[in-house]
C-alpha cells in the first residue's frame, strides 16, 4: 500500500481553495474522481505553491526577499510571497525558527523552505459529506441504455437522462452538458 501512495493518481494545474473544512475548488473536484476506496492517509495532495517559478527562480526570489528583510524576523519576511494565513504554516513546516533573523538563514534552511513551497503536502482524511457533493458517480449503467434515444434496453418506454446515469465528468460545465444532451435525446424520442 506504500507504493500506491507514491503513484500519482491525478495531476493538474489550476485553482484550488483552502477552506475551513479542507481543500476545494476545480482541481480538487476533478482529482476526487480518481480517488477510489477512500481511507484516511491513503491519499496525499502535493501542491506547488509557486508553479510559475522554477526551483532556481524561486531560490533567487527567496534570496532577494531575505536580503530585503535581512534584519527582520523570518516569520515577518514572507508577506510578498504568500497569503497571510499560509505564512505560519510554511514557517512551521520549514523548521526555521520564526524569530530567526533573515540574514542568518543558511543555504540548507533555504533549500528546505524551497522544498516546502514546491512540494506542500496535505494528507487527505476523507471526502466531504455527500450532502455537499457537486457531482456524484454511480447510477444506471450506460450499457443498459440506448445512447441515441436514452431508452432503457431492459424496460421499453423507460428513459434516462442526466445524473441518474452512471456518467460524470470534470468540472467546467461538462456535467451540465451531459444533462442537457441526454435530456434532449430522451425528450426527442418519447
Amino acid at each position: 500500500d506504500n507504493e500506491q501512495k507514491k503513484t500519482p493518481v491525478y495531476t493538474d494545474f489550476g485553482e484550488l481553495l483552502f477552506t475551513h473544512f479542507g481543500l476545494s475548488g476545480p482541481t480538487i473536484l476533478s482529482a476526487s474522481a480518481h480517488m477510489r476506496h477512500m481511507a484516511p492517509g491513503r491519499y496525499t495532495v502535493t501542491l506547488d505553491l509557486k508553479p510559475a517559478l522554477t526551483p532556481e527562480q524561486l531560490d533567487q526570489r527567496l534570496l532577494r526577499d531575505l536580503e530585503k528583510n535581512k534584519n527582520r524576523n523570518f516569520s515577518n519576511s514572507l508577506d510578498e510571497l504568500l497569503p497571510q494565513k499560509m505564512i505560519p504554516v510554511v514557517v512551521r513546516r520549514s523548521g526555521i525558527p520564526p524569530e530567526e533573523k533573515c540574514n542568518t538563514i543558511t543555504r540548507e534552511q533555504r533549500a528546505v523552505l524551497l522544498d516546502v513551497l514546491k512540494h506542500f503536502t496535505v494528507e487527505i482524511s476523507g471526502f466531504a459529506p455527500l450532502s455537499g457533493a457537486i457531482v456524484t458517480a454511480g447510477g444506471v449503467s450506460v450499457k443498459e441504455v440506448d445512447p441515441k434515444t436514452m431508452q432503457s434496453k431492459l424496460i421499453p418506454g423507460l428513459y434516462f437522462a442526466g445524473e441518474i446515469l452512471d456518467v460524470d465528468a470534470y468540472t467546467g460545465g461538462f456535467n451540465l452538458q451531459i444533462a442537457f444532451a441526454t435530456g434532449h435525446a430522451a425528450g426527442e424520442n418519447l
